[in-house]
């Protein structure tokens, strides 16, 4: 339990306003004893906030009061307290306006159900996200152990891109099946799909152990978005995406943790693959804090959608699917062949690009949080394009410039482009009915992962065919441009709309 103790010293309005149950960051009853409030809702597991009142100054006009307002709390947030620990605790003392929010938090308030689930998800996605990068931060050791040329590895890498297939019947199994018990299966097989990664004795061994592991950490990333959608409130489902979005990008950094201290030219690199392992006690405990999603139990496995609400289904799909295509024929090819254009046509030295991939990378998280707020308070379709357009213009630019302006120009869009995560990423989970939310969701991965793959084929063969990548990349900004036109034109708004307002098969 935290305590905070706050003194003022108030006239009568002051006093009344201390006495007023409180709207904001938390929702207050007034409890049986004076000056007691209780929890009505708000992120806690118990909550209290006491006042103990004195008179100050008895002969001023009006009189003065001395007042020291007490609370007294504790966290419905497993796993990151440590992180929540003190943003609420200087926050809470401030009283703001009805349902105001801190700029921290979600702009919806969030109750301590919904507050649990988000953290344990933002657990579970520093795993998916550890376990989703540990082959392409290895692979080029493991191609000096297992002695392969580029070509094979490069053979391998697009092996494993088409496991993702699997993920698929995972996530469809989950419409049948429910979301807890494939979430959390999904974080232990691939956890220890991963782990054999470490015994294996050749790269096909390798593709195929890890070919799995990507499909079912795949899976478990999907999930983890769905789950999100169907328990965070209407108004904070772009910023839930936007937490787990920076959370799984911490655990795809753990892996750039671990190599140096693995010896990785030597062998070492087989010791990342188990680390894995470690995460299957914490997902056990995170399981006994899960629910299963309070609407896959409302719903109704033998209620069938009408031919009309089926027909807006796959429409919904296939504008979803054709826009992650074409988006990833660009954004993919973006983010693989920035060391490839450092080192070969700037000339970068390895430490110059480490620190340029730093600066460049590391304000990320700005346009992903700051998107994930923006994203719910004023619309998906305005922020995904403004990501769309800055993001890939000043990422375009970046291959086509020297000297400083790649690195304006790289910062620039790697902070506008990430915009996109929360304001697009959320779309997948909530234009979807329950029953059909895992399935949709898996094909849209797997056509997305489809474009990323023609995408890193066809700016690798316009660089060999124009000799630069700069031209590549001005050639390939068409593929958003598709997905900017159906933004505009075909998406629909959903920030602040129920789940059933916007899939009437629920309602």
């Amino acid at each position: 339990m935290t305590s905070i103790r706050v003194s003022h010293n108030v006239d009568d309005a002051g006093l009344a306003e201390l006495r007023t149950p409180r709207n904001d960051m938390v929702a207050e009853t007034p409890s049986n004893v004076a000056d007691r409030f209780e929890l009505l809702e708000g992120p806690f597991e118990s909550y209290e906030r006491r006042l103990d009142v004195t008179t100050s100054n008895v002969e001023s006009s009006p009189p003065t009061f001395e007042v020291v307002e007490t609370f007294t709390y504790r966290e419905a947030v497993p796993f990151w307290r440590f992180a929540t620990h003190f943003p609420i605790k200087w926050s809470l003392p401030q009283r703001r306006p009805d349902n105001a929010q801190p700029w921290w938090a979600p702009p919806q308030r969030l109750d301590a159900r919904a507050a649990r689930v988000l953290t344990i998800l933002c657990t579970l996605s520093v795993f998916a996200g550890y376990m989703g990068s540990v082959l392409s931060q290895t692979i080029s050791f493991a191609s000096d152990e297992f002695a392969i040329t580029e070509a094979t590895q490069g053979a391998a890498t697009a092996v494993v891109r088409a496991g993702v297939l699997i993920s698929v019947v995972v996530t469809a199994l989950a419409d049948r099946r429910g979301r807890r018990m494939l979430l959390l299966g999904s974080a232990v097989v691939a956890a220890l799909l991963t782990a054999t990664g470490a015994l294996v004795p050749g790269i096909w061994w390798l593709t195929l152990s890890q070919g799995s592991a990507r499909a079912i950490s795949t899976a478990l990333a999907i999930l983890i978005g769905i789950v999100a959608a169907e328990e965070l409130p209407a108004g904070a489902r772009a910023y839930g995406i936007s937490v787990m979005a920076l959370l799984a990008g911490l655990g795809s950094g753990m892996v750039l943790w671990v190599l140096p201290f693995t010896g990785a030219d030597g062998g070492g690199w087989r010791f990342v693959y188990v680390i894995p392992l470690l995460f299957i006690p914490l997902v056990s405990i995170a399981g006994r804090h899960l629910p299963e999603t309070a609407r896959f139990e409302r719903s109704d496995p033998e209620r069938e959608p009408t031919p009309a609400q089926r027909k807006v289904a796959y429409q919904r799909l296939a504008m979803l699917a054709i826009g992650g295509f074409f988006f990833t024929i660009f954004s993919t090819p973006a983010s693989n062949f920035r060391v490839d254009f450092l080192k070969d046509e700037l000339g970068f030295t390895t430490g110059q690009i480490s620190i340029f991939q730093f600066a460049v990378n590391t304000p990320i998280g700005i346009g992903v949080m700051a998107a994930g707020r923006l994203a719910d308070l004023y619309g998906r379709r305005l922020i995904a394009a403004v990501a769309i357009v800055g993001g890939v213009l000043f990422t375009a630019l970046s291959y086509s410039l020297t000297g400083v302006s790649i690195w304006v120009f790289g910062g620039l869009g790697s902070i506008i482009g990430a915009m996109a995560i929360p304001s697009l990423g959320v779309y997948g989970p909530e234009l979807f009915g329950t029953r059909e939310r895992g399935r949709m969701n898996g094909i849209i991965t797997v056509v997305s992962v489809m474009g990323s793959a023609i995408g890193l084929i066809l700016v690798g063969y316009l660089k060999d065919q124009w000799g630069s990548f700069g031209p590549a990349f001005l050639a390939v900004m068409a593929g958003p441009a598709v997905l900017l036109l159906l933004v505009v034109f075909f998406y629909p708004e959903t920030a602040n709309t129920e789940l059933e307002d916007i899939n009437p098969e629920d309602g």
